[in-house]
């Protein structure tokens, strides 16, 4: 259940942080939609059936993730509470991307 999936919990609270922040317009468009491909993909991921289908998922989630850090630094974003919850996130996202998984 995706209420007890901490990676998706966090990820939404990543997508509402990002989602705060004002940058030119198409970055900021961009953002948006690779922040929110990270909760998306989570969800998805965690209703496969096999671990090979819930890896794939989650290597998206992270290779989103990687597109935000991108996003972030080329606008010099220095928030402390984002910086945090990325490195979290990204911990979080390359484990489930490499292991065994199963259903949450």
């Amino acid at each position: 259940m995706l209420e007890k999936f901490e990676a998706y919990q966090i990820s939404k609270e990543y997508y509402w942080l990002c989602k705060n922040l004002k940058m030119p317009r198409f970055l900021q468009d961009q953002l948006h939609r690779a922040s929110s491909s990270i909760t998306l993909n989570l969800a998805e991921g965690s209703g496969k059936p096999t671990a090979a289908d819930q890896r794939r998922f989650y290597a998206i989630a992270l290779g989103s993730l990687r597109e935000c850090q991108a996003i972030l630094e080329l606008e010099k974003v220095e928030n402390p509470e984002i910086k945090k919850i990325t490195n979290q996130l990204g911990a979080i996202l390359y484990s489930l991307s490499r292991k065994t998984i199963t259903k949450t």
